[in-house]
């Protein structure tokens, strides 16, 4: 290779040429030139390569290269053969020579002599030498270079770049490239360069000033090039960046001119530089100080002036930068932030350059860390703008759509929306199965901690760093709610610092001082009259509010604009003075020159400054001040000597080149950044708390959504409301579904929100829309389709945190049911799961109405799982799977509905919270009760109230177990209903009691084995049944039309589940209805065998649930329809009863057989005439029962009325000796029993004899008064000794005697009345009886001694006179004349 090389060279050497016109004068020139190329000829064959001195053979040639004597053709052909054996890599690091031989290479190169030759020759040598920089610094042996080295080959790179921009394109594009691969290969190995270990800076002011004049000057230290060099050569990259001044064109617009081509060359490369060197650059001070100062200074310095190629560029480099050294970077990200990225794109510097920002916006935002980060670390620091918050709100506000279709600027923006949404849902969705409570959310100060510049390590303790995140922001936000307030009134603001405890109590000058330093947005004009005002503790405020500056080692004029820059100088000259002498007095503690012997001069001094920026920069001042002048008023005022007149000087050129201004602006208005600001903002980030790394998933990201959550939600649905491009729609829907994700984390209100919107594109709420219109328009357009099953969707998902909202979607769904848009059955009404190894099974049975491939999204996924269900469903892309092109409309609409999966909102309810399925039972029970419906026809309000109350028994089923704590609510909203001013009781009430059955009837089989007591049991018991008998209240009419319903559902209970009924009012409402409802032929027969068979049992009757169930009884007893032998069969029933009240009475009253007695006992709260205050429990029960008989007693049938007396008979036969009678309980049984019945009876007959043709019924009637009067005596004389021992005995006695009375004459007066005419001394049955039944009771009593004639005896008295009356014959017998 290398002979052919020789030959090469020596060929062009001798070949003639016009600039060498004489074969001898070459020769002559070159001959050393020649000699050593032969020499090197015949050493090539003989030499031992690896060991052998690099130089050997390079040197031949690079005397060629460096010969300004051989043609350019010669030097062409040298540097190939250099570049050739340097690819080759004919020698490495470790031969011998080769550290001598690189770096000669490097000597030769740039002194490369091309005087004698053309332009095109001259051309062709420059791009070998940029081959053999390039070639040489991949090399192997590249390695041994020095930073001097390659700084060297750095800028005779960049030398041929310069001077190829008076050439040809070709050799400027190859300089360029080979630029490119220069700083591509150098900062590629920053990795492997091991950190300096540099002594700390004695002056950090001096390395904020980015000087790193000690790097390229001090001599080689190192035998190997590092961060040396690449300090070096990032320094001149970005000393690029200032090569001239951007032409403006007629535009108004930065145009390209040959200085802003180098400025986009420059970034190019700085952008390659860093991001080779990535992280790396962090770990090396000197470089990382150049990025902090001179990098961000220079970038956000020509931002906002160049045109938008050169921001694009800037925003590219920054976005790297913040890649891999954000944690460094944190007051420059800000103020690229502010002063750059937010100024341009709100629109202040042309479309242009707006749409440049908004894209960068949008790269920012796609970074996965990016929107927790700034929110961490700016939105959340007190001293810090809240970075986050805005970029959300402008690409919200630049996003919204004013007309369709949108720009390509609201497009971007609108990526950058779903971009930040997309990644706080990333962060909030993890599965979880109960997810927190809104309340775990709350925080509250509730008292005072310094917090303007507290830290807190995220690495110590991640939960508690993410609670004092969120502290910290929610005093931030305190801090500018009293910011507003102190711009309206400077009283209300501090008092409503003090009440958040955001200062001490009593109040802390420092606390003040910082919120005057450190808040956004304050008045200045208030904070310098606050500052300036002479009570002692605004004095102190002034003193600690200057401590808060630092100003060592800045110029005077410098730290007093960054003083006066943070409020506005006040007019009075009093103030003034305080404020400059707080001022004189730290920056005096603060000097390090030396310069001022006193605070004193500093503060003459600060005054001659302020009156020289009046004199300067006042255009009503016509003579300004000299310089000379300025520097005589300011004599001997150091102490009584002068101050340097170098550094008057200064001040007064830098008062003059650059006014100090004095802000009085309201709000956080946005200013330039200049060269003060940025020096103070260098040495603040020397301090600063550094960029914070975090990615804490859910802990934040809900609170980071907060910020932007109204401008958001409603910018996205203007856009889905407007747009009409189909892929704009589906990210919209994914932005809104990720929101609502992000809902479940306590934002409650915002999901209605949105829930509300969607519910609203749907077109299902348009009420001025006919129903054809609406089907038609949901027929056939997307949008009314994707918002239908967006809401369905959400509902599905994230149903757990909707509260409000299910008013909306119940409307849509009642829209959809009267449209015929739903399936026949949306739910499965047989049986209603409530645990999900049910609801699996249901899902798979569900055939069409719930196919199988849609049961993933049951299952608990992350919302793109939901977002895969629009991409595969509303994919517009292929004709197959277009909306509107398969298949017919109805097809189409069932599709939808199929993946709207309604059903499983209901069945699936058990996952709701309480909050949650109370609004949604309540919009049901509104929907039912006609709230906000209209129906057109009878037919349709049938079908709309059904339909809800089928959709609120499946959620009350569904979540039966937890009744007690969303019923009460319900039964509240069923009162309400009631009340509404139109409300029609039907059909609501007859599909009400149809449900509430059903879930009566879900209540008892959930626990068909248990029997136990529970107080929950009993309260939900206790609300069913209520509500069961407020709804059959509003209409009684529905006992009759449901009477089949209403029948089966009481008897299933009865026979299958009486064990489970625990409380009184269950069984009241039991019975009830099952006498009421079951009067009906198509129902007898189901009533009275459940009835029959529980009497028959008798396990199930309790003494709380008797009386009841003996009401019922008598219903069915006396029941016209009811066969003979059923009413037989029933006061058989009723009077064996009697045997439960003996059996309870000895047992104590237990009621045995039955464990669900102590529950009905503990729960029961009985009204008054439920339970008689009497002591005796069963005898009060017995009263129940012989009441019963004695209207059974009355009933028209005869053989009934007859029977209902003798069972009444054989009633007090057993119970009157068995439960021990009171007097009162036997006086009791006489007025509310027996009176009655005879009186009834007496009654009746004289009744019936006034009817034409009725003495078959009087005679009948009057047989069962003798039946009635025998069983009084019977009674009497049975209970006789009882009766006596009464105080109302002798009322009670008249009271038997009057009925005897009214007997004996009861025929008489009823043939009277009837106009019939008794027959002279035929007397009747009755008639006959009634003496004997008087002597039986007088005989008794005399027996007992309970008639005894004495003196004075009044009974005895009483009687004599009603014997004369009622049985004249029975006085001799009875009542003899006293001997």
């Amino acid at each position: 290779m290398l002979n052919t090389e020789l030959g090469a060279v020596l060929a062009v050497i001798r070949r003639p040429s016009d600039l060498l016109p004489s074969p001898d004068d070459s020769s002559s020139h070159s001959s050393p030139l020649l000699h050593s190329l032969k020499s090197l000829r015949s050493l090539i064959f003989h030499s031992d390569w690896r060991s052998l001195d690099p130089s050997a053979y390079l040197s031949p040639f690079l005397a060629v290269v460096q010969s300004d004597d051989v043609p350019a053709a010669a030097t062409a052909v040298a540097l190939s053969a250099i570049l050739k054996i340097l690819r080759l890599d004919v020698f490495d690091e470790r031969t011998p020579g080769a550290r001598d031989a690189i770096h000669s290479i490097i000597f030769s190169l740039t002194n490369c002599r091309l005087e004698r030759t053309d332009t095109a020759s001259e051309d062709s040598v420059l791009m070998r030498i940029l081959q053999l920089l390039v070639t040489m610094m991949k090399a192997r042996a590249a390695v041994l270079l020095t930073d001097h080295a390659v700084c060297t080959v750095v800028n005779t790179c960049f030398q041929v770049v310069q001077q190829s921009a008076n050439r040809g394109d070709v050799l400027q594009r190859t300089a360029r490239h080979a630029m490119h691969d220069l700083i591509q290969s150098i900062f590629s190995s920053l990795p492997s360069i091991k950190t300096p270990n540099f002594a700390p800076d004695p002056d950090p002011d001096r390395a904020c000033s980015g000087s790193d004049d000690d790097d390229v000057d001090d001599p080689i230290i190192s035998v190997e090039y590092g961060s040396r060099c690449m300090v070096d050569i990032f320094h001149f990259l970005c000393s690029l960046l200032n090569v001239g001044e951007v032409v403006e064109s007629a535009d108004g617009l930065g145009s390209l001119s040959s200085d802003e081509d180098v400025q986009v060359f420059a970034l190019m490369l700085i952008n390659s530089a860093v991001e080779l060197g990535g992280e790396c650059m962090g770990r090396h001070p000197r470089l990382l100080r150049m990025i902090q100062d001179d990098l961000f200074h220079h970038l956000i310095h020509y931002a906002t002036r160049s045109s938008p190629l050169v921001l694009s560029m800037i925003c590219s480099i920054v976005l790297n930068l913040y890649h891999f050294l954000r944690s460094s970077l944190r007051l420059q990200l800000e103020a690229f932030f502010t002063y750059v990225l937010l100024k341009i794109a709100a629109g202040g510097s042309g479309v242009h350059l707006q749409e440049v920002a908004i894209e960068s916006l949008v790269s920012f935002c796609q970074q996965p860390t990016f929107v927790v980060e700034m929110y961490v670390n700016y939105d959340c620091d007190p001293i810090q703008q809240n970075i986050f918050e805005e970029v959300g709100k402008l690409l919200c506000k630049t996003a919204f759509p004013l007309a369709s279709p949108m720009s390509g600027m609201q497009v971007q923006a609108f990526e950058g929306l779903t971009a930040i949404v997309r990644t706080i849902a990333d962060g909030t969705d993890i599965d979880m199965d109960d997810p927190p409570d809104k309340n775990d959310y709350n925080i509250d100060i509730t008292e005072f901690k310094p917090f303007w510049l507290e830290r807190h390590d995220s690495q110590d303790s991640p939960e508690t760093w993410v609670d004092f995140v969120r502290m910290r922001k929610l005093k931030k936000k305190k801090v500018m709610i009293a910011a507003n307030h102190y711009n309206r009134d400077e009283k209300k603001g501090l008092d409503f610092l003090k009440i958040c405890h955001l200062v001490e109590s009593p109040p802390d000058p420092e606390s003040f001082a910082y919120f005057f330093r450190y808040t956004p947005g304050l008045d200045k004009t208030k904070i310098g009259d606050y500052l300036g005002d002479p009570d002692e503790f605004n004095l102190q405020v002034l003193k600690d509010f200057t401590d808060t500056f630092e100003f060592s080692g800045v110029i005077l004029d410098t730290a007093l604009r960054t003083y006066l820059d943070a409020f506005r100088l006040p007019g009075e000259s009093q103030k003034i003075q305080r404020i400059l002498e707080a001022f004189s007095e730290r920056y005096y503690d603060q000097q390090s020159s030396e310069i001022f012997v006193s605070k004193d001069a500093v503060f003459i001094l600060c005054y001659s400054l302020i009156m020289l920026n009046t004199d300067q920069h006042n255009p009503q001042v016509k003579k300004k001040m000299t310089e000379e002048e300025f520097i005589r008023n300011n004599r001997a005022i150091n102490g009584g000597t002068d101050l340097p007149r170098e550094y008057l000087s200064e001040l007064f050129h830098s008062i003059v080149s650059h006014a100090i201004t004095f802000f009085g602006q309201t709000g956080p208005t946005v200013v330039e950044m200049n060269s003060n600001r940025w020096a103070d903002l260098i040495k603040r980030s020397r301090k600063v708390e550094p960029f914070i790394l975090c990615d804490f998933k859910h802990k934040l990201s809900r609170e980071v959504f907060v910020s932007i959550s109204g401008p958001s939600v409603a910018t996205l649905s203007a856009i889905f409301e407007q747009t009409d491009d189909e892929e704009t729609l589906h990210e919209c829907v994914e932005a809104l579904i990720n929101i609502a994700g992000i809902a479940r984390y306590g934002l409650e209100d915002i999901l209605d929100e949105l829930l509300s919107c969607f519910c609203k594109f749907t077109t299902l709420l348009n009420p001025y829309a006919t129903a054809e219109e609406t089907l038609y328009v949901f027929s056939n357009e997307v949008k009314p389709r994707m918002a239908t099953l967006a809401v369905f969707t959400i509902a599905n998902k994230f149903g757990d945190s909707i509260r409000g909202a299910w008013k909306n979607m119940v409307d849509c769904l009642l829209k959809l049911k009267r449209l015929r848009l739903l399936p026949q059955s949306v739910i499965e009404n047989d049986e209603i799961p409530s645990s999900e190894t049910e609801l699996s099974y249901l899902r798979s049975e569900s055939g069409v109405i719930f196919p199988s491939s849609h049961q993933a999204l049951s299952s608990s996924k992350q919302v793109s799982g939901l977002i895969g269900k629009f991409s595969q469903f509303l994919s517009l892309d292929t004709e197959s799977d277009s909306m509107l092109n398969v298949g017919s409309q109805f097809e189409n609409n069932l599709k939808i509905i199929q993946q709207c999966r309604i059903g499983s909102i209901f069945r699936e309810s058990y996952k709701l919270p309480d909050d949650s399925l109370q609004n949604l039972g309540r919009s049901l029970i509104f929907a039912a009760g006609g709230k906000g419906q209209k129906f057109s026809t009878s037919v349709e309000e049938e079908e709309t109230v059904g339909f809800s109350w089928e959709l609120l028994a499946t959620i009350t089923i569904a979540n039966i177990q937890r009744l007690p704590n969303f019923w009460p609510q319900f039964h509240d909203c069923l009162t309400v209903v009631s009340q509404f001013p139109l409300f029609s009781p039907c059909p609501f009430a007859e599909k009400a009691i149809v449900s509430l059955f059903k879930i009566a009837l879900k209540h008892f089989s959930s626990n068909p084995n248990s029997n136990q007591f529970s107080p929950e049991k009993q309260q939900t018991e206790d609300l069913i049944f209520k509500s069961i008998n407020l709804t059959w209240k509003l209409d009684k009419e529905i006992l009759d039309t449901c009477c089949e319903t209403i029948t089966e559902s009481v008897t299933k209970i009865l026979i299958d589940f009486p064990d489970n009924v625990h409380t009184t009012m269950g069984w009241k409402t039991l019975f009830h209805l099952l006498s009421v409802a079951g009067r009906h032929p198509e129902t007898f027969d189901q009533a009275i065998e459940a009835i029959t068979k529980l009497m028959s049992e008798g396990t199930h009757i309790t003494r709380h649930n008797y009386s009841y169930c003996i009401d019922a009884a008598f219903g069915f007893a006396a029941l016209k329809i009811s066969p003979l032998e059923m009413s037989s069969k029933m006061l058989d029933l009723m009077s064996d009863s009697v045997k439960l009240l003996i059996q309870w009475h000895k047992s104590g009253y237990s009621d045995p057989g039955n464990a669900s007695n102590a529950s009905i006992s503990s729960s029961s709260s009985s009204s008054t005439d439920e339970q008689p205050k009497s002591g005796n429990i069963a005898a009060n029960l017995f009263v129940k029962l012989a009441e019963a008989l004695r209207k059974t007693s009355l009933v028209r049938r005869e053989e009934i009325r007859n029977q209902a007396v003798t069972q009444l008979r054989r009633c007090f036969d057993a119970a009157a000796d068995e439960l021990e009678f009171t007097p009162a309980n036997c006086i009791a049984c006489f007025n509310f029993v027996i009176f009655a019945m005879v009186d009834d009876l007496h009654e009746k007959m004289v009744e019936y004899s006034r009817r034409e043709n009725s003495e078959k019924e009087m005679k009948s009637m009057e047989g069962t008064l003798r039946e009635a009067m025998e069983l009084l005596v019977g009674v009497f004389l049975k209970l006789l000794v009882p009766l006596a021992q009464s105080p109302g005995f002798r009322t009670f006695w008249l009271g038997v005697l009057r009925r005897m009375d009214t007997c004996m004459k009861a025929v008489a007066t009823a043939t009277a009345e009837g106009g019939g005419e008794e027959m002279e001394g035929e007397r009747g049955p009755l008639q006959e009886l009634v003496p004997e039944l008087l002597r039986r009771m007088i005989v008794e009593m005399k027996e007992k001694e309970i008639l005894v004639q004495k003196e004075g005896d009044e009974l005895w008295d009483v009687t004599n006179i009603q014997i004369q009356w009622i049985a004249p014959a029975l006085k001799d017998e009875l009542f003899p004349e006293d001997l």
